[in-house]
């Protein structure tokens, strides 16, 4: 990290921001805490009261509805509460009983507030569970009871008890509230004997229904608790009163520990500053850092690799402007230097077509120099009147010669209707097998003459059928057959393999037996007037264009085709194009 970079600034400034705001919390924490938990538990415990003495007043005096709704409400605020005549004296509800069906009975057990704590209820008990209860009956009928003991399994009775066994089918016990909840309910009347002596001054607050708030001490356990009294007001020629108390002492428990949780927590949260300061910075500074690089290499004409940065702000578009030039030059250059590789191919191309040429000139010359000569020597001869027997010898080989000046013209205006390109293909459904036959029987003379045969092989035996152009296929079939038997020796078999490649294609190869190719011959084969052979003579050779006829003819039906030295001779080889159809030649 450079001292004076981008990354080092912004993890300085990060860090320290990020600590002021930390310090400015611990302090708020320790100033304000305590005084905004009470605050909002007061006002929140204030406006539960309200909605509850709402509920009171619909509610009807004597029925269970009452105690249940006394009971929900000190269990969902975690509060002790209860209901005060016009002296302030606790009027005696018991928000928590059980309803046992014993002896097609129901009995209530009505929990004191006095007498028993949590611990003498079994926990966990509800609805369709059995219990035994020992205690006495409150009235005549025997359905109240107040409980001396509640137990799951049945125990000795003791003296003076009545026992009760049965299923519960409604109950309401102290939940989800802290400390021993029975205890603290008995404190109202502590915190009531307390207030009632400053109770006169309240009264005009109470007539209005407006909550009177005081704290209160318990002297015994030292816990601070807050007490609201609210007025019911039921349109009665009595005053009935609600008072509730909350305890305090979560609020100082959390702040305390709360403040040595910081204190362990401190040196931790300044790692993870310094941490996620340097990490930011680094995010942050990382596009410029990125673009700093990228700009460097473009210095250095360098436009191989240019980070992309994908974002909508200015980074990401100074990046996205960046790469375009990057392209923009690099397809300049590439341009130019593609504009001089074309331009030299072209002075290549221009010297290898300046020689073509010239061969081309110097090969035509001799190839109708000679038989210009010979047609010139025998014509002479017959214009000094040779003897008779002579005549048609002479214009026989006259007639021979312009025969073979003739076929040479034709290939060349054959061939420069390839090089040109105005041929068409007309592709039709042909069988190999009696095409290559075909041909073959064209130069039965020959083969009897250098006492050659033909063997032709079909490695299946299914027909195969091609989808080329039968009259430039019979041309090519030609060209090679008639180069295989000029180059055969005598007494040889020449012959023409078919089979089927693995890319679906009919693949033709003929072979003779005879001197091999050289190598560095093999591929110019195919240009004009190119022989292998130097001191071939005329008679023993063609015009020269056979081949590169060929290879017009086999790149205008996209084959693969070559030559190759074998053990025996030379082998010609092409491919075609499998056709599935019908047959539709003639």
């Amino acid at each position: 990290m450079k001292r004076h970079g981008v990354v080092f600034k912004l993890f300085v400034v990060t860090s320290v921001l990020i600590m002021i705001v930390f310090s400015l919390v611990i302090i708020a924490e320790g100033m304000f805490f305590e005084r905004f938990y009470r605050m909002t538990k007061i006002n929140d415990l204030e406006q539960n009261l309200n909605q509850f003495a709402d509920q009171l007043k619909r509610a009807e005096a004597g029925e269970q509805q009452v105690p249940r709704l006394l009971g929900a409400f000190m269990n969902e605020n975690d509060i002790s509460t209860s209901i005060l005549n016009s002296r302030f004296e606790r009027i005696t509800i018991n928000p928590y009983f059980l309803k046992l069906q014993a002896d097609n009975k129901t009995i209530t057990i009505r929990i004191p507030v006095d007498g028993m704590t949590m611990d003498d209820i079994p926990k966990g008990i509800q609805i369709g569970d059995m219990v035994v209860v020992d205690g006495i009956f409150m009235d005549e009928n025997d359905t109240i009871m107040q409980p001396v003991v509640i137990q799951q399994n049945s125990s000795e009775l003791a003296k003076g008890l009545v026992r009760v066994k049965g299923t519960i089918i409604d109950v309401m016990l102290p939940e989800q509230r802290s400390y021993n909840p029975l205890y603290q309910d008995a404190l109202i009347d502590d915190a009531l004997r307390d207030w009632i002596p400053e109770a006169e001054q309240y009264q005009t607050l109470l007539q209005n229904g407006t909550a009177v708030q005081m704290e209160w001490r318990d002297e015994w356990s030292g816990v601070n608790y807050v007490v609201l009294i609210r007025s019911l007001d039921e349109g009665k020629n009595r005053e009935r009163y609600v008072i509730v108390m909350a305890s305090l002492q979560p609020v100082g428990e959390a702040v305390e520990i709360l403040k040595k949780y910081f204190v362990y927590m401190a040196p931790v949260i300044v790692m993870l500053v310094i941490l996620v300061s340097l990490i930011y910075s680094r995010i942050v500074s990382r596009p410029l850092v990125l673009l700093s690089r990228s700009a460097a290499r473009l210095a250095k004409l360098d436009f191989t690799v240019q980070p992309e940065i994908h974002s909508k702000d200015e980074f990401g578009e100074l990046s996205r402007n960046l790469i375009a030039l990057s392209h923009n030059l690099d397809l300049a250059l590439k341009q130019l230097t593609d504009a001089n590789v074309q331009l030299q191919e072209d002075m290549n191309e221009k010297q290898r077509t300046e020689q073509l040429r010239k061969e081309l000139i110097a090969n035509i010359s001799h190839e109708l120099k000679t038989p210009l000569g010979i047609v010139k020597g025998f014509a002479e001869g017959l214009q000094d009147e040779v003897a008779g027997d002579k005549r048609d010898r002479y214009l026989s080989f006259i007639v021979n010669e312009t025969d073979r000046m003739n076929e040479l013209i034709m290939d060349m205006l054959e061939l420069s209707k390839y090089e040109l390109k105005v041929i068409q293909l007309r592709p039709r459904n042909i069988t190999m097998e009696s095409l290559i036959q075909k041909v073959a029987d064209s130069f039965s003379q020959q083969l009897e003459i250098k006492h050659l045969q033909f063997r032709l092989s079909n490695h299946t035996a299914e027909e195969m059928i091609v989808e080329a152009d039968p009259k430039r296929i019979e041309q090519v079939i030609l060209n090679l057959m008639s180069n295989a038997i000029r180059h055969a020796v005598e007494n040889s078999v020449i012959t023409m393999d078919i089979q089927r490649t693995a890319t679906r294609k009919i693949a033709v190869a003929i072979e003779n037996a005879g001197p091999p190719i050289a190598d560095e011959d093999l591929s110019r084969i195919w240009d004009h007037f190119y022989r292998a052979e130097r001191s071939r003579d005329r008679k023993s050779g063609g015009t020269g264009l056979g081949l590169a006829i060929v290879k017009h003819i086999l790149e205008l039906h996209e084959s693969e085709f070559g030559a190759a030295n074998t053990s025996q001779g030379v082998t010609f080889y092409f491919t075609l194009k499998e056709s599935r159809g019908e047959i539709n030649e003639k």
